[in-house]
Order: C-alpha cells, then sequence, then structure tokens
C-alpha cells in the first residue's frame, strides 16, 4: 500500500506561483510514475501532469504546458508540482497519483494510488 498526501494548495492571485507537495508513504514510490490530476466543480478530473519513475520522461496537458512543472525526489519519497503564472481556471482540487507503471501516464485508470487532494483556487 502507497499513502499520498498532499500539500501546499491555498489561495493565489493569478500571474502567481504555487508549489504542491506530496508526500509518500508505506512503500517507496522510486518504482513508479507519478501523477497530478484535478478537478475543478461541476467538471470531471483531468490530468495535470506525470513524470517516470527516472525524472527522465514527463508530460503535461495542453493547458498548462510551460507554465507548470512536474519533479520528484525519490530519496524524500516525494513528488512536486510548480505552478506558475496561474489562472482562474486553474482552479481546482489537486490530486497526486501513483501509477502502476514506470513510465507516465494521461489515464486516471492506469494509476493505483490517490491522494486526498488539495484545494487551489486562482482569485483574478
Amino acid at each position: 500500500q502507497v499513502q499520498l498526501v498532499e500539500s501546499g494548495g491555498g489561495l493565489v492571485q493569478a500571474g502567481g506561483s504555487l508549489r504542491l507537495s506530496c508526500a509518500a508513504s508505506g512503500r517507496t514510490i522510486g518504482t513508479r510514475a507519478m501523477g497530478w490530476f484535478r478537478q475543478a466543480p461541476g467538471k470531471e478530473r483531468e490530468f495535470v501532469a506525470a513524470i517516470s519513475r527516472s525524472s527522465g520522461s514527463t508530460l503535461y496537458a495542453d493547458s498548462v504546458k510551460g507554465r507548470f512543472t512536474i519533479s520528484r525526489d525519490n530519496a524524500k519519497n516525494t513528488v512536486y508540482l510548480q505552478m506558475n503564472s496561474q489562472k482562474p481556471e486553474d482552479t481546482a482540487v489537486y490530486y497526486c497519483a501513483a501509477g502502476g507503471a514506470y513510465i507516465p501516464r494521461y489515464e486516471a485508470y492506469t494509476y493505483d494510488y490517490w491522494g486526498q487532494g488539495t484545494q487551489v483556487t486562482v482569485s483574478s
């Protein structure tokens, strides 16, 4: 079992930055791809970013490409999402997920473990 706990969410003005963290416990996440997803009110959960187990490969949703950066520190069993130039449409609950494979994937069904989420609100 892998337990994931997100932190770092909050309220930020448009154009601002936040850094989300996802701390894993239970088992190492070093063999797994990790991802971030988000869900806005009234909308379905959507893919944001993913990273391979060795950080050699990353994927981003078109809506965040160039603004968000995913990274990981396997020694700390932690994954990060640096969010810059934030927009009101980035407002959502952000979820960290641990994948069943070592390559990053867009599809939510390929992730085995999920955190409880952290709220990010971007004001205009």
